[in-house]
């Protein structure tokens, strides 16, 4: 990390120097990800305040830590430390924002296969999207018969839901896999 200092009139004692530099580098630490990048610390005297400001551009973002103290090492102190929290911030903010979603497939197989032998309240327990089915009643298609309904299901479709002729119920046909029929009446 590159550090300008401007306005600082007085040396600081190498043991603070140490203590400072130290500080600087695991803020580089977090925030060199793309090269190198530059922090200018400005300090200035009112009376007998020393105000720090240090600004570090970050992902085209200026992050800027301010603070002001009787000390000028406590001032650049809690300044880098606040910058140093800006920093966590962002990061995490930016991990959260790309982090994937979906599982790998080698771990949602072997989830599935677990999840079949858990209990109810186990699976009410698990965080994930609720699938939802909604059927439209409303649509003006005709009643069929289990027959129409076979014939209806192509080769890609596993299932149809339709209403019975005879008794005006919902029904659902199931193809399973070995080539038989499940009827699932309403």
């Amino acid at each position: 990390m590159k550090i300008t200092y401007t306005g600082i009139k007085q040396d600081l004692s190498p043991k603070f120097q140490r203590k400072l530099d130290a500080k600087f580098a695991k803020l580089s630490k977090l925030l060199e990800k793309r090269g190198e990048i530059e922090a200018h610390v400005v300090v200035t005297a009112v009376r007998h305040l020393f105000k720090a400001e240090i600004t570090v551009s970050f992902y085209e973002h200026q992050m800027v830590g301010l603070s002001s103290n009787a000390d000028l090492f406590t001032a650049l102190y809690e300044a880098v430390e606040r910058l140093e929290t800006q920093a966590l911030k962002n990061r995490a903010k930016w991990r959260e924002k790309h982090r994937r979603n979906e599982e790998p497939a080698a771990q949602s197989e072997a989830s599935r296969k677990s999840s079949r032998g858990s209990s109810k309240s186990d699976k009410d327990s698990q965080k994930g999207p609720v699938n939802v089915f909604r059927v439209n009643h409303h649509n003006e298609r005709k009643p069929m018969t289990m027959e129409e309904a076979m014939l209806e299901m192509d080769s890609q479709r596993d299932y149809v839901v339709y209403r019975d002729a005879d008794s005006e119920n919902v029904t659902v046909l199931v193809r399973r896999r070995d080539g038989h029929y499940d009827l699932i009446e309403g």
